[in-house]
């Protein structure tokens, strides 16, 4: 469950950043003015459907599992490609009321010569997902709900999120939640804690994120917060792979290595994919975040979020 944006990638130098305003590794919100004119600059780009929670459902089917996106689009050319792209590798499409007075979100994703990503993000559509849009039997029936910080700016999104996790609690699945940005969770952090302590089973982040969500000077001092209000919270920690926290134990769990670091985009949704689908196949939690190492590596590998093999050939 999250925005359901088109991806538009490109190629930049650090200059570019600086002429444009643009906070390295960062993703800023952008009005439609600003969509339009940083687009028309970045000049050639690939363009191919995304969205955080997208790009996760998409690696779960790619393992082999399979999973439903609950996200909001309009009906318009790139509604319908994001449509068409979640289908032909077979993940359910639950949009809503397609008829919007945005038109379907889009992310310009600033690529530098380190492999950073800087997003500028245009919602459109996709941020005016609420309770109504949401399909309750899809999420009763899921294993697990997963949901997008991303798509935690609007009160109806809250709702959203909130209606979407008593309903799969009610059926006695598991919830789960992202963090997504150390952006988001420095505006919405007495919801994103209240969310956590309320109602999340597993929580994804990496460590700035953690650190940014329990406002504490180390990693060590989120994960003892994180472990108090979350059972079961998998944290990335870059080059250094993963921690996985559960109330009794910390597991280590190294990087796959990579020949070389293209872009970083889709890193994390993609190490949620692997957990995900691990979790769901009944793995042990050590398994899980090897699973997610596999993804990341694959997809930092190449430019774009969603991998090109399928994940399944990966797994030994």
């Amino acid at each position: 469950m999250g925005n359901a944006l088109v991806d538009v990638i490109a190629h930049v130098d650090e200059g570019f950043l600086e002429a444009h305003d643009m906070v390295k590794g960062w993703m800023q919100l952008i009005d439609t003015e600003r969509a339009v004119s940083l687009y028309q600059a970045v000049g050639s780009a690939v363009e191919m459907s995304g969205g955080s929670a997208a790009n996760t459902v998409v690696g779960v089917a790619s393992f082999g599992g399979r999973g439903a996106y609950i996200g909001k689009v309009s009906d318009d050319e790139l509604g319908e490609v994001f449509a068409h792209d979640l289908l032909a590798v077979g993940v359910q499409f639950h949009a809503g009321d397609r008829n919007n007075p945005e038109p379907t979100g889009r992310c310009l994703i600033c690529v530098t010569p380190d492999a950073e990503r800087t997003m500028n993000t245009y919602l459109g559509a996709s941020s005016l997902l609420s309770t109504r849009d949401v399909d309750l039997a899809a999420v009763a029936a899921a294993k697990v709900l997963y949901m997008e910080g991303y798509l935690f700016d609007r009160d109806d999104a809250k709702s959203a999120f909130r209606a979407a996790a008593e309903v799969a609690h009610e059926a006695g699945r598991m919830v789960s939640l992202t963090l997504s940005d150390s952006f988001c969770v420095e505006r919405h952090r007495e919801d994103f804690q209240a969310l956590v302590a309320d109602q999340v089973d597993l929580l994804f982040g990496n460590e700035a994120e953690l650190i940014a969500l329990y406002q504490t000077e180390t990693l060590d001092e989120a994960i003892a917060e994180a472990r108090r209000h979350s059972p079961l919270v998998a944290c990335t920690v870059g080059a250094r792979g993963s921690l996985v926290v559960t109330p009794e134990e910390v597991l280590t769990s190294p990087p796959v290595p990579v020949r070389r670091v293209v872009d970083t985009t889709g890193a994390g949704d993609l190490y949620a994919a692997g957990f995900l689908y691990g979790l769901t196949s009944g793995r042990p939690l050590a398994e899980c975040a090897q699973l997610g190492a596999i993804a990341a590596a694959e997809v930092i590998s190449h430019v774009g979020p969603r991998p090109l093999v399928e994940l399944r050939t990966l797994v030994g």
